[in-house]
Order: structure tokens, then C-alpha cells, then sequence
């Protein structure tokens, strides 16, 4: 099955569960809540997989269940409808017995962890090959109850195009080519996967206006154009564009389409108001809500045109702001996390500065040494041999020496333990697991993947990123970043930057992963980090969190970190690790769709590398995106389209770790610290970074050299 709809992690959670009083429909990877008062009212968006697969994505197995359904009516309207009805009551009976039978799981899971008896233990094994019988039946049926929803709905066919362009006109004089043959461009094919479709056209080029024309095409949804336009289509025409033309095509036939679903009219009409609300399902995000003026536009088209006329109007209103304020909460989220990370050493000196005021009681030797503690930053030599223990080897800060009660109480008034982090240091990376450290790291890098869009990954270069070590200069603000050159979006078109955001989030983390490393103050403590990070960077690529690995990857690389000494002493079985994610790296670089081949990115979660990522779509966007007579390679945007798809494949099955609040706050306080941090810098000051020569032979060296110079003036 090419759907992945429905998805129930391999532990078949109580957060898999759906509520009985509402319908969740998951279609190609998008989840809507559908209202039982709007039951006409569904989701249009596509998703990933009709970008992905094309007309692929409905194989012949669809199209045979689709004969075989409503067979008993005799007239053709009535076949429709009795099709979808049987399929309606088929997917409800399913996903009902579906949702009986994970919760009886669960049950019969808790029974066996508390029992541990020997039927219960037989039972789960069947039990859970029949969720997997039932989870792909549900699956399979929503793939039809797909097919059914875009077969043929509201679309024209291909010699009516031109008519779809005059009919947003209001005078058709003016030179506008009238012939498919000027707007669209077609390549034929003896053959096609589908079975029961023998389309032998299929779409090579065209002009912005045809290809805008051609979302108007019976087939278009069928084929997978329209969510490949969404992802594309600011190569050739801005989003006002694009906007202002489904407009004009409401406003032509809104006030004279008829309720007869066979005029074309009507088909216009009705297939502009589904490609408007699948645009708004799909990119609002990157179009809408980073441009206030597109939004407001069409916010006033369809309350003064639109709503008086039509009920679509109050729906998709209704659905502007649904997607407005998950926007507004996703940001606020967003807002408060990095002020709790601006904030941190703040926090930390607040509270050093009141545990100081509370300790004014304390004797006066005691305040002598936490003045001089205070104002030097003391710890202890590194020429006095070994210490033993943790407790030893941290450095001495103000609130080690000052009374316990006292810090404790009021430590627990600050959020996020930043205080605690930085006595801790890197003793808290050797103290967890590489498996935990692995697990809390990825809900953190999934924390920001989940967060972008296909959309982002596209002309790259006009935000500077570049094949390089560091895609993105750390001096380098969104601000500032030059579009004049490698603009292959039009000028006017507006560009969320937020890849920036996402390849600066991965260049902190390989500096923090250096710094780190060049701070220990003694070799054996550097081989420990070093074994830690290439353990993590182990699990996390096992575990197809590839942007993590590869980012503790360019930390183990940095040139700095690569001339340390405790390479030589590293263990041979842990080095080896490094060879390992060196393999993978190039595996990743070798295809853009490595990572989309065979079945496991449909069941286990998978989090690319962002930079990898934008280098595969720069290397298709190589060369021209228009032929000699002018129309857009639509080959060449399909292809890119199919590339930035798997973003959403890969966060339609997301990670359930369980979250570690206190230890994801000290990864994200340490983070913070040596983001900017200037890794040679840091090393200078660490004689654990340097070959040491040893004293005899050094003092040896000396005395040759004195007696070289001293037979010199001889």
C-alpha cells in the first residue's frame, strides 16, 4: 500500500487511540477532525504521497475494489453514491474494530506485565499480527475513499483548459492563446502502471497560465499535479499570482453556477474552492502566514463575494483561522523557549547574587573564601595529580561553597536548572546512556524538524547555504542574507527562511559537541566524552535519526577535535564508529531518496539531515527551469517536488520517547553556552589539547640546542 494513513506505532499506545465521538481522517499523510455537522466538509489536501507516487499512488488493486463496489445500482449517478456509502459503512465498521482491538491489547499487555502468565504471553503475538491484518485494511479502505473523492471530481477535460483561463476574463480580445497546444506541452507513452488508465499524454511543459489552467484537468489530483504544484509553483509565479487567478475563476462563475454538476461552470467553481482550501491545508505556514497582506485579501474576497452566496465560505474562513491559531500557539511555544534559553544565565546570575544576599549571615572566613571564589573563578591546579572521584573534578562555583539549604530552596525557583547545568559541566553527558542521551537528543532535533516544510527546502542558495561543513555562517542573521544572486524564485515572491533557522540549529550542536570535547581538562576525561559521542551518534542513525548523527559527526570533525591526542588511546571498537558514520554520510549523499526506499520509512520514524537535504534539491535545481520557447520544465519541478515530499512522510511518523524534562534542559543549556564559541580558542586553554613532550627529554632538547649555538661563536 503506498498510504500510510492510520498509523499506530509498533507498542499500539493509548495516544493511537481515537475518540468515538469524532472522525479522525488521515488521507496521505494529513490528519483533519472532521465535524459530524459538516459531513461534505473533508480534507482536499493531497499529501506527500500523491506528490510522491503520482498516479502510482492508486495501484490496480484500488481500481479492481472500485468496480467491484455498488454493483447493485443500475444507473451511473446512483453507482457513485452507492459506492460511497458501502465504503463510508465498510470504513466505519473497520476502524471501529480496530480501535476495540487496541484497546484490548493494552489491556492484554498490562495484564501480562503484571501477571506474566503463559496465555497472555501466546495471545499477544496473534493478536498483534491481527492489528496489522486490520491497521492495513483501514488503510487500504481510506486509500479508496481517496480515489473516490478525486476520480473525476470537478474536473474538465483537457481541450476545455483554454476555456478555464477566459473564464476569470472579463474580455477574451486581448491576444490570449486559445489553443492547448500554446499553453501546455506533452510527451507520449506507450505504457502506464495503471492498469485500467490509458493515459498516454503526460504533462512535459507549459506556461505559468497553462500550468494553473491544467490543476483544472479531470485527472489533475489523480495524477499527483496538484500536490506538486503546491510544493513548485513559486519557480514561475508568485503566491499573489497564484491567488488572484483562483479568484478571478470563483468570481466568473460563483453567481451562475448551477446545481447541475455537469456544466462546466459548476466544475470550475467547485474545483477552485478545493484547490484554495488544499493550498491553505497544506502551505499556509510558509504562504500565508508569513505574508499578512495575501492573507487579508483573501479573507475580505471571501467574506464579502464568497459567504453571501455560498456556504463554502463560512468553512473555509472557519479553516483560515484553525490554521491561524495553531500557527500563533506554535509560535508562542517557540517564543517562550528561547527566552528561556536567553534567559538562562541570567537566571543563574540571579540566583548566585540572592544566595549571596541569604548568606550574609555566615561566618567571616567563610565569606573571605566565597569573595575570593567569586571573583577569580577558582578550582584546582591541574598539576596536583589525579583526583579521584565526580565531586572532585568539578569546579569550585559560588553555590558549592555557600550553605545547602540555601541553594536548594532556591534553585527550585527558577526553571530550566541552569545553574545546576553549568557546575555539572560535561560530567552529565559520561553519567547517562548513550541510548538515553541518543533518545532525548532526537526529541529535541525532532522538536525543530516537525516544524518545517517541504516548501523550505527549496532555493537554498539564494539563503547562502552552500556545500560546505558549515551551510550557514553563524554572523549571518535572516536579515541580512542577500537574495541577489541564485534567486530562482520570481523576485516578488516572499520565502520563509526557516531552513536557516534549521541549519544554524545543527551548526550549534556540532560546536557544542567540539566544545565539549577541547574543555576537558584531562585526557582520560576527553576519551570518555569522545567513546559518549560516538556511541549517541551510533544510536542515532540505527535509531534513522540521521540529522543528529551527522551533526555530532561534524563535531568529531572539526579540525581542532581531530588533533587531540586522545585519539590515539581511543578504544579500537569505538573508533571504528567513526568509519561507520563516515559510510553512512556518503549513503546519504548518494541519492536524494535513499532514505524513502522499501517499507521502513512507512513504519519507523526518520529524521533526515536538513543540509544533506538541501544539497540534493540544489543539484536538481541545477540548469535552466524553462525550454526555448519559454515554458517551465514540469518534469524538472515534478522531480523536485517527489524529493521535498519525504518532509512530510518522515514527520507523519514521529518519535515516542519519553521526554526527559530535566536532562533535555541541561542538553539544551549546554547548547546554548558554546553555540558561539570559538573552538580554537577554547582549546588553547587546555593543556590536555596538546602532545606532550616529556620533561627529560624536553630538558635534553634545550641543552643539545645550547651547545649548538654555543659552537657557533666558537
Amino acid at each position: 500500500l503506498q498510504s500510510n494513513g492510520c498509523c499506530t506505532g509498533p507498542s499500539f499506545t493509548e495516544e493511537n487511540i481515537e475518540p468515538e465521538e469524532d472522525t479522525i481522517i488521515k488521507i496521505a499523510g494529513n490528519s483533519y477532525l472532521v465535524s459530524p455537522n459538516l459531513p461534505d466538509f473533508h480534507s482536499c489536501s493531497p499529501g506527500w504521497s500523491s506528490a510522491f507516487y503520482g498516479a502510482e499512488c492508486f495501484d490496480s488493486e484500488v481500481h479492481s475494489y472500485m468496480k467491484n463496489l455498488g454493483k447493485q445500482k443500475s444507473s451511473e449517478s446512483q453507482n457513485i453514491d452507492a459506492k460511497k456509502v458501502e465504503l463510508e459503512q465498510l470504513l466505519m465498521m473497520e476502524t471501529k474494530n480496530y480501535r476495540k482491538t487496541i484497546k484490548f491489547y493494552q489491556k492484554l499487555l498490562q495484564k501480562e506485565r503484571r501477571s506474566k502468565g503463559p496465555e497472555t504471553k501466546s495471545m499477544l503475538p496473534k493478536l498483534r499480527g491481527q492489528l496489522q491484518e486490520m491497521k492495513s485494511k483501514v488503510q487500504f479502505l481510506e486509500l479508496v475513499k481517496k480515489y473516490i473523492m478525486y476520480a473525476e471530481q470537478w474536473g474538465v477535460e483537457s481541450c476545455v483548459l483554454p476555456t478555464v483561463i477566459h473564464n476569470g476574463r472579463t474580455d477574451t480580445a486581448d491576444g490570449a492563446p486559445t489553443d492547448e497546444s500554446s499553453l501546455l506541452l506533452y510527451y507520449n507513452t506507450e505504457k502506464h502502471q495503471c492498469n485500467n488508465r490509458n493515459g498516454i499524454r503526460v504533462l512535459q511543459a507549459g506556461t505559468p497560465l497553462g500550468l494553473m489552467a491544467y490543476l483544472y484537468s479531470r485527472n489533475a489530483f489523480l495524477e499527483g499535479y496538484v500536490q506538486q504544484f503546491l510544493y513548485t509553483f513559486r519557480y514561475f509565479c508568485t503566491q499573489e499570482e497564484f491567488l488572484q487567478f483562483l479568484l478571478d475563476r470563483i468570481s466568473s462563475t460563483l453567481s451562475s453556477a448551477s446545481l447541475d454538476p455537469s456544466t462546466s461552470l459548476t466544475k470550475i467553481c467547485n474545483r477552485s474552492f478545493y484547490i484554495l482550501q488544499a493550498w491553505i491545508e497544506d502551505c499556509y505556514s510558509v504562504d500565508f502566514a508569513t505574508n499578512p497582506v495575501l492573507l487579508c485579501t483573501l479573507k475580505e474576497f471571501i467574506s464579502s463575494k464568497v459567504a453571501p452566496l455560498n456556504g463554502y465560505g463560512e468553512r473555509l474562513l472557519s479553516l483560515l483561522e484553525d490554521a491561524s491559531a495553531r500557527k500563533v500557539g506554535s509560535a508562542r511555544q517557540c517564543a517562550s523557549m528561547d527566552k528561556c534559553e536567553e534567559e538562562g544565565e541570567e537566571d543563574r546570575k540571579t540566583l548566585h547574587s540572592l544566595c549571596k544576599k541569604l548568606s550574609e549571615d555566615v561566618s567571616r572566613k567563610a565569606f573571605l573564601h566565597f569573595f575570593f571564589l567569586q571573583n577569580f573563578n577558582w578550582k584546582l591546579s591541574k598539576g596536583m595529580g589525579p583526583i579521584a572521584q565526580y565531586q572532585k573534578e568539578r569546579l569550585y562555583t559560588i553555590s558549592s561553597v555557600l550553605p545547602k539549604p540555601c541553594y536548594n530552596s532556591s534553585a527550585e525557583e527558577f526553571p530550566g536548572s541552569f545553574a545546576k547545568a553549568d557546575e555539572v559541566g560535561p560530567y552529565l553527558l559520561i553519567e547517562y546512556s548513550a541510548q538515553r542521551l541518543c533518545c532525548q537528543l532526537t526529541l529535541l532535533q525532532q522538536e525543530v524538524f516537525h516544524k518545517c516544510h517541504p516548501v523550505h527546502f527549496l532555493n537554498s542558495r539564494a539563503l547562502g547555504v552552500k556545500d560546505k561543513c558549515v551551510a550557514v555562517q553563524k554572523a549571518v542573521s535572516t536579515e541580512t542574507v542577500s537574495l541577489k544572486v541564485c534567486n530562482l524564485f520570481l523576485s516578488k515572491c516572499i520565502q520563509d527562511q526557516y531552513l536557516l533557522q534549521l541549519l544554524r540549529n545543527a551548526d550549534s550542536i556540532s560546536t557544542w559537541v567540539a566544545a565539549e570535547i577541547v574543555t576537558c581538562h584531562t585526557s582520560k576525561l576527553q576519551v570518555s566524552l569522545l567513546s559518549k559521542f560516538l556511541l549517541i551518534a551510533k544510536c542515532c542513525y540505527e535509531q534513522r535519526n540521521f540529522a543528529t548523527a551527522m551533526q555530532i559527526l561534524a563535531g568529531l570533525e572539526n579540525l581542532i577535535v581531530r588533533q587531540l591526542p586522545a585519539w590515539k588511546i581511543l578504544p579500537a571498537k569505538v573508533a571504528e564508529i567513526m568509519e561507520e558514520l563516515k559510510a553512512v554520510e556518503v549513503f546519504l549523499k548518494s541519492d536524494s531518496l535513499c532514505l524513502m526506499e522499501g517499507e521502513r520509512f512507512k513504519t519507523l520514524p526518520t529524521i533526515p539531515s536538513a543540509h544533506v537535504l538541501a544539497m540534493h534539491v540544489q543539484q536538481l535545481e541545477t540548469g535552466g527551469f524553462t525550454m526555448t520557447n519559454g515554458a517551465h520544465k514540469w518534469t524538472k519541478l515534478r522531480n523536485i517536488a517527489k524529493v521535498v515530499s519525504q518532509v512530510h512522510a518522515f514527520q507523519e511518523n514521529p518519535y515516542t520517547y519519553t521526554p526527559d524534562f530535566k536532562l533535555q534542559s541541561y542538553l539544551r543549556q549546554r547548547i546554548t553556552r558554546f553555540k558561539d564559541a570559538d573552538v580554537s580558542a577554547l582549546a588553547a586553554d587546555n593543556c590536555a589539547n596538546f602532545h606532550q613532550i616529556p620533561a627529560e627529554k624536553h630538558s635534553r632538547k634545550i641543552q643539545d640546542t645550547l651547545r649548538r649555538m654555543k659552537a657557533t661563536f666558537q
